[in-house]
């Protein structure tokens, strides 16, 4: 195992950690050993949370370093791979052999455990967030035993896992629920009109396995709607252009990069695996220097919703990249943010202007608020500690466990002591 002592960033640099040091186990042996020895420390994925969820002033450790780790069971339909494994290894390691996970986040570069740990999730009205997969995993305790847990571990243990924002120990290995490889073709159009959108949303974002429709609030409507349609289902009824959307005449980025860097379009079929990302694992995604804010409401609460947020388009207009909604289906892990609610998440990706996305997101929550928004763990959000436990009614259960798991606090950090309070 190696140290680093060097000040690290998250992967926007909008967060400076303020860690002294930054552990690199190499085997799982010396993650317990490092764990066991260290009265503070704080797992650390791939640095693409935009708060300060993964940082600490004692110890970051990092599992890049431990060995990948791909087996398949093929009667039970699970893959078990090494928590450190970005989602891109882990696809192209199913699709290689003709299986595939049900639903992917936008870009692929993310870890698999860091992923599932906030609540990470794609879109769809039948796809769950990617933590809704995990039928097991391994996780090492405070005092540096090797625990497991999976549906047979006790009422309520693999929901509470599930999404658990590092406060329960690190995990080390996750079991997924894995299906037959499938096809997908992505078809973009664009400038779908305000009145088509409010009147037809549930419509257009059920009509195929997986939409995203995108916006600035502005008079455009939504900008650009994805349709990705798995190629062994019915086709899409709803006719986007009938409705005053037009069909994108080439690949188009959601938000300003070179559209080079974005998964195939055009209706041309592909491996779930290189179509369900919005962007392509070999290319840096977004735009790096940036800040994301996203907030999960209920469902039938949507088309609402956006109306609430069309004023603030003036406020929005000098710093906001792209938004995008997106579908997701109701989870059982507690701490998800559609748990137990079928959900539309907004999603805000905003240049790195700290103060005006911070006063833009009090905006947002002033709008949201009617609606019950729940923010995403990995975003940043003005949200007070009351109003999270409010808006994720396990929370305080949550709390409970990690304190009697963790009675020492050995893998707090400044966010969880005020998230979980």
């Amino acid at each position: 195992m190696t140290t680093t002592e060097r000040t690290r960033t998250n992967w926007a640099g909008n967060v400076t950690y303020g860690a002294s040091a930054l552990a690199r186990p190499t085997s799982v042996v010396s993650l317990r050993s490092l764990v066991a020895a260290t009265p503070r420390l704080t797992a650390l994925g791939s640095t693409h949370s935009f708060n300060t969820i993964a940082d600490t002033d004692a110890v970051q450790v990092t599992l890049a370093d431990l060995p990948p780790v791909l087996d398949i069971d093929t009667e039970r339909q699970v893959v078990r791979v090494a928590a450190g494994m970005t989602h891109a290894a882990v696809a192209a390691g199913l699709e290689a052999r003709g299986w595939a996970l049900a639903n992917l986040a936008s870009l692929p570069h993310i870890s698999t455990a860091g992923a599932v740990a906030t609540g990470t999730h794609g879109s769809g009205v039948r796809n769950p967030s990617l933590a809704q997969a995990v039928v097991g995993l391994d996780v090492v305790r405070a005092d540096g035993s090797l625990d497991r847990v999976d549906g047979g571990s006790g009422a309520g243990q693999l929901d509470a896992h599930r999404v658990a924002l590092g406060a329960l120990g690190v995990v080390t290995a996750v079991e997924l629920a894995i299906e037959p490889s499938f096809q997908v073709a992505t078809t973009v159009h664009l400038d779908l009109p305000w009145d088509a959108v409010l009147a037809h949303f549930d419509a257009v974002m059920a009509d195929a396995y997986s939409v995203s429709m995108f916006t600035a609030f502005d008079d455009r409507g939504a900008r650009q709607v994805w349709t990705k349609h798995r190629v062994d289902e019915p086709a899409p009824r709803v006719d986007l252009v009938a409705l005053g959307a037009r069909i994108a005449d080439g690949p188009v980025h959601p938000g300003e990069n070179d559209t080079a860097g974005v998964t195939e379009q055009g209706g041309v079929p592909g491996p779930w695996s290189e179509r369900l990302p919005h962007f392509r694992s070999s290319f840096t995604p977004s735009t790096g220097a940036e800040i994301q804010a996203e907030y999960l409401i209920p469902a039938a609460s949507a088309v609402d919703a956006l109306q609430s947020l069309r004023p603030l388009h003036d406020l929005f207009a000098p710093i906001l990249i792209a938004a995008e909604l997106r579908t997701v289906a109701a989870d059982t892990a507690w701490l998800a943010p559609s748990s137990e609610r079928q959900s539309v998440g907004f999603h805000f990706t905003f240049r790195r202007d700290v103060d005006a996305v911070a006063a833009a997101v009090v905006r947002i929550e002033e709008a949201l608020a009617p609606f019950d928004p729940r923010p995403h763990w990995g975003k940043v959000s003005a949200a007070s500690p009351e109003r999270l436990h409010a808006a994720y009614p396990h929370l305080a259960a949550f709390a409970d466990l990690a304190r009697d798991l963790d009675p020492a606090g050995r893998f707090r950090n400044p966010f969880l002591e005020r998230v979980l309070a």
